[in-house]
C-alpha cells in the first residue's frame, strides 16, 4: 500500500445487534462511493441468499452506492440541491432495504424480510450508524455540500 494511505477499518463486527433482528437478513457498511466496509447475516438463514459472501458483498455496495447516489440526484431535483437524504427504504416482493447515511462518506444497508418490524429495525440502524460513525471518524470526513 502507497505511504500516506491507510487501510480501512472493517466494521461488519459492529452489525451483529442489526442481524440478530428477527426478519433482518443482511447487512452491509459501504463507502458512499462504493467500497465495502463490513457485512453481516444473520444465522440460519434459508432462501436464495442464506449468507453475504464477501464477494457478493463488494458486488451489493456498489450496486448500493449507485442506488443512493440516484436518489440524492433526484431529491436535489425535487427539492433543491441542498435537500439531504438521510434514510431511504426500499419494499420489494420479498421485504425491505432500509439505507441510512452515517453523514461521514458512509452509509449502512440493512435487507429483512416482511416478518421485520421496520420501525425497530430503523432505530437499531440509527443507534449502529453513531457507533459507526465514531468508529470511522479519523479514517472517513463528511462529503461536501452543495457550493453555496
Amino acid at each position: 500500500m502507497p505511504p500516506g494511505i491507510s487501510r480501512l477499518p472493517d466494521v461488519g463486527w459492529m452489525l451483529r445487534p442489526l442481524t440478530g433482528i428477527p426478519g433482518v437478513r443482511h447487512a452491509v457498511v459501504l463507502t458512499d462511493d462504493g467500497l465495502r466496509l463490513g457485512h453481516g447475516s444473520a444465522a440460519r438463514l434459508h432462501g436464495v441468499v442464506p449468507e453475504l459472501e464477501r464477494a457478493e458483498a463488494e458486488s451489493l455496495s456498489a450496486a448500493c452506492a449507485a442506488l443512493t447516489i440516484t436518489t440524492r440526484s433526484a431529491v436535489g431535483l425535487f427539492l433543491g440541491p441542498r435537500a439531504g437524504v438521510r434514510q431511504l427504504m426500499v419494499e420489494s416482493d420479498h421485504g425491505f432495504v432500509l439505507f441510512t447515511s452515517t453523514g461521514l462518506g458512509a452509509q449502512l444497508a440493512v435487507a429483512t424480510d416482511h416478518s421485520a418490524d421496520v420501525a425497530e429495525v430503523a432505530e437499531q440502524m440509527q443507534i449502529v450508524v453513531a457507533h459507526i460513525a465514531a468508529e470511522l471518524s479519523g479514517y472517513l470526513r463528511p462529503p461536501e455540500g452543495p457550493p453555496s
